[in-house]
């Protein structure tokens, strides 16, 4: 069986991603089966808890609100809103639900403990919880774990060298804190990124060698096309093509064979053939469910067929990691420290996010 590795190189990397495509499928599905069922697939559903009005200045996403862009925010969802969408995507065949708040950074206060009672609730329903909701400190962490938190998604988005030109109001560094947070806990780590955001392949493996040398690497790793939003920076980036999309998912499996890779944004520009390339290459994880976040996604019922068509089985909840137990909030031993944590904000400038956020609507 293969060995996980935690010191590859970005010489390295760009080595496995270059190879001939016969060559780099071959290696990869092989560690993929070394590892992992290859006929099983984790299922997941994204549901915005908060949308829009986020301070951020990330160039990819139209729910910052000084892009003009069509997402209309609203106010956070109450708990009874998100289980009854907890038991739909139960129902439809989802073994776990990823919660995302637009927020860049979490709060102690009311938002923050209705969020751990919507944590707790899902895990009752016996399904993986994963939450999305900005940086978060120990202690933050810690009380989501009590409430029965699964999973913790936190983006490292591209290489760090890259990162400056697509995200000026926080730092690469955030980013890393805030998984080290994550990992003094028993909540799992789900960290991937973007491609296609006008990136070179020095950048992809530059954010895979971020991601393989942490020590474990991510449980999740969700690999994204990017959608080019109508009115953020990036709108008029070209799709990524598939041979790119196999490329990284193949080169993200082969250097961390345990993780579960995930295909995630932009696969509605993918035909079936190139999704069953990815799954073929190391994917073994996927977003269901008609929307990610404000992004189109194929409808449940369409993966199901696919699904059913290459003989491909949802995961169980609780494969990979046992259920972690729920503590009401009365037995919490974390209490709110009202913490206000200096969360970098790195000042420079990045021109075209200026010009979408100068722009008419």
């Amino acid at each position: 069986m293969s060995i996980t590795k935690h010191n590859w190189t970005k010489d390295e990397i760009i080595a496995i991603y270059n190879k001939p495509m016969m060559d780099l499928l071959f290696e990869a599905a092989s560690i993929h089966r070394e590892h992992h069922d290859p006929n099983v697939v984790q299922v997941s559903t994204l549901l915005s808890i908060k949308t829009g009005g986020c301070p951020e200045d990330c160039g990819y996403c139209p729910q910052a609100a000084r892009y003009h862009t069509a997402v209309e925010g609203n106010d956070l969802m109450s708990v009874s809103q998100v289980k009854a969408q907890a038991l739909r995507a139960k129902s439809s065949g989802s073994s776990r639900v990823c919660m995302g708040a637009a927020w860049r950074n979490v709060k102690d206060g009311p938002e923050f403990d209705q969020v751990l009672e919507m944590v707790r609730t899902i895990n009752k329903l016996d399904m993986e919880v994963c939450c999305t909701l900005g940086m978060i400190t120990e202690n933050q962490a810690h009380r989501l774990a009590e409430a029965g938190l699964y999973a913790y998604n936190h983006n490292l988005d591209t290489s760090e060298e890259y990162y400056k030109e697509v995200i000026s109001t926080r730092g690469f560094e955030d980013r890393l804190q805030t998984i080290e947070n994550v990992r003094k806990t028993n909540v799992t780590v789900c960290s991937g990124g973007i491609i296609g955001m006008g990136e070179s392949i020095e950048d992809r493996a530059g954010m895979l060698v971020a991601l393989s040398t942490l020590n474990p690497q991510p449980e999740s790793v969700p690999i994204n096309a990017l959608v080019a939003v109508e009115g953020t920076p990036m709108e008029e980036e070209k799709p990524v093509e598939i041979w790119e999309m196999i490329r990284m998912v193949a080169t993200t499996r082969i250097i961390m064979p345990e993780t579960q890779v995930r295909l995630s944004a932009g696969r509605m520009n993918m035909s079936r053939e190139g999704q069953a390339m990815c799954f073929f290459a190391g994917a073994n994880s996927i977003f269901a469910g008609d929307k990610l976040l404000t992004t189109p996604n194929p409808d449940v019922n369409e993966d199901m067929k696919m699904f059913e068509m290459l003989g491909l089985n949802p995961q169980k909840p609780f494969t990979k990691v046992s259920q972690p137990q729920t503590v009401e909030a009365a037995d919490s031993q974390f209490a709110p420290l009202g913490e206000k944590p200096k969360w970098s904000r790195p000042g420079h400038s990045i021109e075209r996010n200026l010009e979408a956020s100068n722009k008419e609507k």
